[in-house]
């Protein structure tokens, strides 16, 4: 309740972005909500993508960032933040502006390349230089006496994909067996001891913090650490499978109406899939769509086998919620017992 009062609070700020609609020839503001992890890459990407719309139009865009866990942001767009697109972990999380709000239209997954993805992810291990622990897989992560950070998978986009990469690990090595996969779940979330809101709550926790001995980590923020920022102190482990992540994007149909930014808006997005939107996604360490650019930056990223939430064993973005993030289920009983 703390954590969306907060977010109210912030769109009731940013709600004076919108006060009026944009007029044309007018410098232009629009706001992306979107996820934790994302914070750098478009820090960068507003730059360039504003550079290439006063060349194009003449005209000045702001853009005005708001990040916290994916499922806290679709849930303060609905309940009135001003965003003029997001930029979320599911596409379950945009469908809820669709089936909740009638924000947006049920195809919008229809309105750009692979399905409003601009680049793909996975979950990999961050661990402390030396690897204290010897954690190899995620059966180590059940293993007494190891400590996971990963953020609670009921505000983060990014812990419900490691819930996910451990579950279809699991699944796999019992054979589909799921009264085993359920105990290694359980023996996994006992390892947790800190369960943050979002990405980045969960990184500062064990780095800054200095608790737990891995981290369940987006593969960006794993390659940013090891590669930049602190190569001397952490190391990437990469699991023998995860999972595929493909965070969406969206235009917010009725925000973007009632502003007057439609245009913008859409450009905004469509140059995520330009060339240059591809480079900064690779050198931000998200694997681009581009074929020509993966091709370029295909040795950074290190090489794991991937399954993908369409597998049978998931169903899809809204049978993995029922099943597995709504009240009262799998993931809720896992905790209690």
């Amino acid at each position: 309740m703390k954590s969306m009062s907060r977010l109210l609070a912030a769109s009731a700020a940013l709600a004076m972005i919108s006060a009026s609609p944009a007029r044309a020839g007018d410098d232009v503001t629009i706001v992306n909500a979107s996820y934790d992890a994302t914070r750098e890459f478009y820090q960068d990407y507003n730059q360039a993508f504003a550079r290439f719309w006063k060349e194009k139009t003449g005209q000045s865009v702001t853009v005005r960032q708001s990040h916290a866990g994916s499922a806290h942001q679709a849930r303060a767009v609905i309940a009135g933040l001003p965003a003029d697109v997001v930029s979320l972990v599911l596409a379950y999380d945009i469908d809820a502006l669709h089936e909740q709000a009638g924000l947006i239209p049920a195809d919008w997954q229809q309105r750009l390349p692979h399905s409003s993805s601009p680049y793909t992810s996975t979950i990999v291990f961050l661990v402390r230089k030396g690897n204290p622990k010897g954690v190899k897989d995620w059966e180590d992560l059940a293993r007494p006496g190891v400590s996971v950070i990963t953020p609670n998978p009921k505000t983060s986009g990014g812990a419900r994909w490691a819930y996910l990469a451990a579950w279809g690990y699991a699944f796999r090595k019992s054979a589909g067996d799921e009264a085993e996969v359920r105990r290694f779940m359980q023996r996994l979330y006992r390892n947790v001891p800190v369960r943050d809101a979002g990405a980045r709550g969960a990184t500062n926790t064990f780095m800054q913090r200095h608790i737990g001995d891995v981290f369940l980590a987006w593969e960006s923020e794993a390659l940013l650490v090891t590669k930049r920022l602190c190569p001397a102190e952490y190391e990437l482990i990469v699991p023998s499978v995860s999972i595929l992540a493909e965070p969406p994007v969206a235009v917010v149909d009725k925000v973007v109406e009632r502003r007057g930014t439609r245009a913008v808006a859409t450009a905004y997005l469509d140059y995520l899939f330009s060339p240059t939107g591809q480079e900064l996604i690779a050198k931000h360490y998200y694997r681009p769509r581009m074929a020509s650019v993966a091709r370029a930056f295909a040795d950074q990223f290190p090489s794991v086998e991937l399954f993908t939430i369409d597998d049978p064993m998931f169903g899809g973005g809204q049978k993995v919620h029922a099943k597995h993030f709504a009240d009262g289920a799998l993931f809720d009983q896992i905790l209690e017992q």
